[in-house]
């Protein structure tokens, strides 16, 4: 019996020993390189986040982080490759207000669910939503554009980016408090909107200010108000919309990063830890703030409450709006 009891007992330590280097020499995370998917074609806003944000992990983290965008569906392609790929640390979403917020509410049919398919890591940026006027407009504030639109109901026109697009909603929200009856004109994307704004076929527009920025400088178009709480870094001249008389009317474009829900409790505290140091670094924090975009740096918890509250302040402004995609 003792002697079995040696054999065994020989054998249970033989086979852990040969387990042993195995374990030893699992390499630690990561060890190969990230994908960071943004859901939007390259150039755009969720891009200009990205990227620095993503060259700065790869600093930090030791391996390359892959920019990928897959634009789309208003960034639902992007969003549901990252929702439904391993859950292994090594595929991230640059999420945005639409499709972490608005898109839920905003399309009938929906291959994700933001809260239960993705886990938030860290919410890294954000920025006001601008009202601009081609100079054509007269009105040099919110004051004097209101008392205009009043005068002509529903002949002043503004642009967004398209239908349920933060500007949009924004356009949307200030009409139902000012009854400015502004009448919508959507484009497919910013840059077309902002170049018939230019040439004055629309009267004016609503669109995060890192996309007008520039030409907000250049004398182009004139700023009147911003959608923060506080003026803008990049405009400190352009009041808030509390600020010219518009009280309650707070929104923004923010930036976070996911990854798909199950991925392990480590994997993502690590990487919430160096996305949030990411974007507290300086030459981060200058190429953001250089565009009009404020950087943020909420953990994953904190960015978690943060979805919920936005998920049901843009589903009410979407369902009020009417916006809907098939």
């Amino acid at each position: 019996m003792k002697e079995l009891f040696r054999v065994a007992l020989s054998v249970t330590l033989v086979t852990a020993a040969l387990f042993l280097p195995v374990a030893v020499a699992q390499p630690s995370y990561p060890s190969r390189p990230l994908r960071l998917v943004v859901p939007f074609p390259p150039g755009g806003p969720t891009d200009i986040v990205a990227r620095p944000v993503a060259q700065k992990l790869s600093e930090q983290l030791g391996q390359q982080v892959l920019v990928d965008n897959r634009g789309g569906a208003g960034g639902n392609i992007g969003a549901e490759s990252v929702a439904h790929a391993a859950p292994d640390g090594y595929t991230l979403l640059m999420g945005t207000v639409g499709t972490q917020a608005i898109n839920p509410a905003l399309y009938s049919k929906l291959a994700y669910d933001p809260t239960r398919d993705l886990a938030p890591v860290a919410l890294v940026a954000a920025a006001p939503v601008a009202l601009v006027v081609h100079p054509s407009v007269g009105a040099k504030s919110v004051k004097e554009l209101l008392e205009l639109a009043r005068s002509k109901p529903g002949r002043l026109t503004f642009g967004s980016a398209g239908s349920g697009t933060p500007g949009h909603l924004t356009g949307e929200m200030f009409n139902g408090v000012t009854a400015a009856a502004l009448t919508h004109v959507p484009y497919k994307g910013s840059a077309p909107a902002v170049t018939d704004l230019i040439g004055g076929q629309i009267n004016l527009m609503f669109d995060p200010v890192q996309s007008v920025l520039p030409h907000i400088r250049a004398g182009r178009i004139r700023a009147l108000a911003v959608s923060s709480s506080r003026r803008s870094g990049a405009l400190p001249d352009v009041p808030t919309f509390g600020e010219a008389g518009v009280p309650g009317l707070e929104t923004t474009a923010w930036w976070g990063i996911l990854v798909p829900r199950n991925t392990p409790r480590e994997v993502t505290a690590r990487l919430s830890a160096e996305a949030q140091r990411a974007v507290q670094a300086a030459d981060v924090r200058e190429r953001l703030s250089a565009v009009g975009i404020e950087p943020m740096g909420l953990g994953a918890e904190a960015f978690g409450e943060f979805e919920k509250a936005e998920l049901a302040k843009w589903g009410k402004a979407v369902r009020e709006s009417g916006a809907k995609v098939d």
